[in-house]
């Protein structure tokens, strides 16, 4: 997938104005549909975005996010399918269910997606220990550089009520590099969409705010640094695998019972 050529200055500026007050982040890595419906659903779901609100246009969208029209067009197709956004006939796209999520049902294929996504934690639970393990005993500065820089960027996002998440995965991708073993890194990688779209599945079901559990990931994830900082192998392991287990019971706690 390309990006589009680099819009006009008069182009971005338009689209900046467009989506000012939404809550956005530029988007300018791979799965760029994923970064961009993780942005637009943040911007819902905290109401930055309101009940009946009109997104701004495809290109302007594209020109915010620096993808192409074809990308935006799946992210808002993923929002239209959760029943998140409805497309209005010679009008636009506006936000269905705004920010609270009032009596909503789950999105579609849920049940499938939360089966698939609790499969890929039973991954991370036998492959990030091992990381950590790894991690501890072959990080090197630059590594742990790597981690505290993603804590932080974690920390400030969330405090500003941003999206936040793709800096979680990016402590657990810097934790898997510092292994110096890049098949657990590819491994890892292939596991990004699982990590990004259970949090906005859990979000959704929970029907919660997306912060209210952030302090308590961000206190675990510096546990694990400060073990791979004293290279102690054995404590990271257990304080990752501590760390995904209780993400796989919050995943099921939080899920609305039938």
């Amino acid at each position: 997938m390309t990006q589009q050529q680099a819009p006009s200055p008069a182009s971005a500026d338009a689209a900046v104005a467009a989506t000012a007050g939404l809550g956005l982040a530029p988007v300018r890595h791979a799965r760029f549909a994923e970064r961009v419906y993780d942005s637009l659903f943040h911007s819902i779901r905290t109401g930055s975005l309101a009940l009946d609100a009109r997104l701004p246009s495809e290109a302007q969208l594209a020109v915010f996010f620096q993808v192409s029209r074809p990308v935006v067009r799946q992210a808002i197709e993923r929002l239209r399918q959760d029943g998140l956004v409805e497309s209005r006939r010679g009008s636009g796209t506006y936000v269905r269910l705004g920010g609270r999520f009032a009596g909503a049902s789950p999105p579609a294929g849920a049940a499938t997606d939360m089966s698939h996504i609790l499969h890929g934690l039973e991954l991370r639970l036998i492959v990030e220990p091992e990381c950590a393990r790894l991690a501890a005993l072959r990080r090197k500065p630059a590594d742990l550089e790597q981690m505290a820089l993603m804590l932080d960027r974690f920390e400030s996002a969330a405090a500003r009520g941003d999206v936040a998440h793709h800096f979680d995965y990016g402590f657990h991708a810097a934790v898997a590099r510092a292994s110096a073993n890049p098949r657990l890194l590819q491994v890892l990688e292939s596991l990004e969409y699982d990590v990004s779209h259970a949090v906005n599945l859990w979000r959704h079901m929970a029907r919660m705010e997306p912060w209210l559990r952030t302090q308590e990931a961000l206190d675990e994830h510096r546990a694990i640094l400060e073990l791979i900082r004293q290279q102690d192998a054995d404590g990271a392991a257990r304080a990752m695998r501590g760390h995904v287990e209780r993400a796989r019971i919050r995943m099921l706690e939080d899920a609305p019972q039938r």
